[in-house]
């Protein structure tokens, strides 16, 4: 789960962070991509050298390039909570993922500013004009690259009023974290099948591309196999493999290649430790070619489930589909 907080200055997303993180959430704020950016640079990370180096990296390299850099950070078997939504964008960017929601953080600036004047801090405002007329700048910006935080709080999943206590906010807390937790949505069996046959494929050694397999029956795997070269012979990337070493045309000189696709290794590792796959059902990156679909086949698979289509696939597929063999396609999240 990662829950997102977006809010005005002082509304108090510290304080729900640090509830959130005596929960379990391991904790990042987008500003953390700022104070690196500072440090490398040498500077103190005051307010307005924050807001210049955020608006500096989103007019560099697009408005969500902060998010795309903590979300580079996140593990998936973890809960995060993550901090300082201060771009559309950055909201946007995360909306990828399906275990995100956006907390708003809201409070009145009576309330704000008596919190502010509480820290003492020399660079911050002191009367309730001069606060509104910093936080203007960073509530609306016709720049898309600027912060717009009023924005954000609109694309806010809830909001959280915190003009009470310490106790308050935390009573408002627990349901709320209750219920985000109890609706998590875990993905579905062709989802979790494919994520694993990605890395199973990523222990393919053909320098063309890397495919893999899973035989799945019963909701069990009884097989996987990635592309390479054959048992006991060198790996393609230390020159086992002709045609991938040639480094020539894709989808020319097939018949000089020594690689083993992934379906193919799948039903054969199978077979090798004497495992029926009659009835199964075969998950694969990439839809099989048609060699492949005859040893399917012929084999007893009943169903392939591929995630990216294969060139050379369009006799394969009318084959697949006059054998009695179903076949579909699952896109994963993000394609």
């Amino acid at each position: 789960m990662i829950i997102g907080l977006t809010g005005k200055n002082a509304s108090g997303k510290g304080e729900v962070a640090k509830f959130l993180e005596s929960r379990g959430f391991h904790f990042y704020s987008l500003s953390d991509v700022l104070r690196e950016e500072l440090k490398r640079k040498h500077l103190t990370p005051t307010r307005d050298h924050l807001t210049r180096v955020g608006n500096e990296l989103r007019e560099k390299y697009g408005p969500s390039i902060l998010a795309e850099r903590i979300m580079k950070k996140l593990a998936e078997s973890q809960n995060y909570a993550v901090d300082s939504f201060r771009n559309p964008a950055e909201v946007e960017a995360f909306r990828q993922r399906p275990d995100f929601v956006l907390w708003a953080v809201v409070a009145r600036p009576e309330t704000r500013l008596k919190r502010i004047r509480a820290r003492n801090r020399e660079e911050d405002p002191v009367t309730l004009k001069h606060f509104i007329e910093v936080e203007k700048r960073e509530a609306k910006n016709a720049d898309p690259n600027k912060q717009a935080i009023d924005a954000c709080e609109k694309l806010a999943d809830t909001n959280i009023n915190n003009n009470g206590s310490l106790d308050q906010l935390h009573a408002q807390l627990t349901p709320l974290l209750k219920k985000v937790l109890t609706h998590v949505k875990r993905p579905t069996w062709d989802v979790y099948f494919m994520h694993i046959a990605r890395n199973v494929a990523s222990r393919g050694n053909c320098l063309k591309r890397k495919v893999a397999a899973l035989i799945v029956k019963d909701g069990r795997i009884i097989s996987t196999g990635y592309n390479g070269t054959p048992r006991n012979t060198r790996n393609c990337f230390q020159g086992g493999c002709p045609r991938c070493n040639a480094v020539g045309p894709s989808g020319q000189g097939l018949g000089d290649c020594y690689c083993s696709h992934g379906e193919e290794n799948a039903i054969v590792q199978a077979a090798y430790h004497g495992i029926s796959i009659k009835g199964s059902t075969l998950y694969t990156t990439f839809c099989p070619c048609l060699l492949c679909t005859k040893m399917i086949i012929n084999s007893g698979v009943l169903e392939v489930v591929y995630n990216q289509e294969y060139p050379l696939a369009g006799p394969a597929q009318g084959l697949l589909k006059e054998a009695g063999v179903k076949i579909r396609k699952v896109n994963l999240i993000g394609e």
